[in-house]
């Protein structure tokens, strides 16, 4: 008897028999795909509970617990970002763009680990091996001693790397892998995950550390079952704009480190190269003061860092004004608009908004509403801010400025950059300013009386 046909949600991985629009378990629409690889089962003869296996051994909280051991790679960046260098038996998936680098990276990566005593293997299922070679040879890594290899079927993979035990096995890319036991195509749900599921297996069971390379959808999110990414120890997305030379590795998930901390990367003819500064590099191409800019200090990870908010306010030819952002939420920036139309009597209506976080960063800190709206205020008004002086504080409903975490950081790292002065919200008054001119505001209709004469 034919199985019938089992369909699978990409982003829950909720298994239904019939297909549907939205996912029943996640809400989600457009991710239910048919999945040739799952049968239709019905119920078991025997729950598990039925069944006698081994007993668990259990321990306290107050267990002591040795710290795992770490391997650094040399690429200071790098390690940041994985928490202080490389877990043993630890799987990491690293997903972006196509062409952003994920590749170079990742070769380098391969490279330094390998001069670092580590054996490493290398597995390619997207170019042959003459192709990374060369790729190694243009990066000047053609001496390092990593195993190359170009192939798809994972369990030849596995047989490979069982027979080497290498400490890293790198798999570019998971969406190729092809599962033999699997019915269905390479890039389906079932095959990343059953990929994904052995890989990570491997890594626990023999000690290996496994870096996953994950495609991209449309959205920025990684391709195939969201379960691949609870299945790992870490994820990373590596980011940036195509116009721009900058990457940034941000941790979304780390269990051996902090989330959210971010590594920043230089896109040079000779390779990806660290950057140990990433504030004086995002504000190098920054002039003279001018409508519109705005300098915000935020934090990224345990990372201050400093960023230049542009905004253009313009007169709108069409009936329904534009509202673009680029490195910013712009659902975020409607907020900012409504309350300063709502509490600051200062309307948008009938202008174009324009909304750019310069260098290719991508912001998602809460804090940076204070900066949004003096730019968007300078904008409007046509007033400079001063150049010296940074900007931070969240903004809320009614108005008001709500303080924000690790206020002292921020301002040390703008006095390092040669900023004198800062408009901050008066509840987060630091211990100790950095010998900054501190200028702190209650709520948002005292900045805008203050700098831009309204109010």
């Amino acid at each position: 008897m034919a199985k019938s046909p089992s369909y699978v949600c990409a982003a829950c991985g909720h298994v239904t028999s019939k297909w549907s629009g939205r996912c029943e378990a996640c809400g989600e629409w457009n991710t239910i795909q048919e999945d040739a690889g799952l049968a239709a089962s019905g119920p078991a003869k025997k729950t598990l509970g039925a069944q006698r296996g081994a007993a668990m051994q259990l321990t306290d909280l107050s267990a002591q617990e040795v710290p795992p051991p770490r391997a650094q790679s040399g690429i200071a960046e790098l390690d940041r970002v994985l928490g202080g260098g490389l877990v043993p038996a630890s799987a990491t998936l690293v997903g972006g763009d196509p062409g952003i680098g994920k590749s170079t990276l990742l070769l380098q990566a391969a490279a330094s680990f390998a001069r670092a005593g580590l054996k490493v293997v290398y597995v390619s299922g997207e170019e042959a091996s003459a192709q990374v070679r060369m790729r190694a040879q243009r990066l000047g890594l053609a001496d390092a001693s990593v195993r190359l290899a170009a192939e798809t079927n994972l369990r030849d993979i596995l047989t490979t790397l069982e027979a080497e035990k290498p400490d890293l096995a790198i798999i570019d890319s998971v969406q190729t892998m092809w599962a033999d036991n699997v019915d269905s195509a390479p890039g389906s749900v079932s095959q990343v995950r059953a990929a994904a599921h052995e890989l990570t297996n491997f890594a626990k069971r023999r000690g290996t550390s496994v870096i996953l390379v994950g495609h991209v959808t449309k959205e920025g999110q990684i391709a195939g079952p969201r379960v691949v990414e609870h299945m790992v120890d870490t994820v990373l997305y590596f980011e940036g704009e195509r116009g721009h030379q900058f990457r940034i590795l941000r941790a979304v998930k780390n269990r051996f480190g902090p989330a959210d901390e971010i590594g920043v990367f230089e896109m040079t003819g000779g390779g990806l190269s660290e950057v140990g500064n990433p504030s004086a590099l995002f504000l190098s191409e920054r002039g003279e003061p001018a409508p519109g800019s705005a300098v915000f200090a935020g934090i990224e990870g345990t990372r201050p860092v400093l960023v230049e908010f542009q905004a253009l306010v313009a007169p709108t030819p069409h009936s329904q004004p534009r509202r673009t952002v680029v490195g910013w939420d712009g659902g975020r920036l409607a907020m900012i608009l409504a309350v300063l139309e709502a509490r600051c009597g200062i309307p948008f209506a009938g202008l174009d908004v324009y909304l750019n976080v310069a260098g290719g960063m991508k912001v998602s800190e809460p804090a940076a509403d204070l900066a949004v709206a003096a730019a968007l205020l300078s904008a409007r008004e046509d007033v400079a801010l001063p150049a010296e002086t940074v900007v931070f504080g969240e903004i809320s409903l009614s108005g008001a400025l709500r303080p924000v975490a690790q206020t002292e950081a921020r301002l040390r790292e703008a006095a390092k950059l040669g900023f004198t002065a800062a408009i901050a919200p008066a509840g987060g008054k630091p211990a100790d300013a950095g010998g900054m001119n501190l200028r702190l505001v209650p709520d948002l209709v005292t900045v805008v009386g203050e700098h831009f004469g309204a109010g």
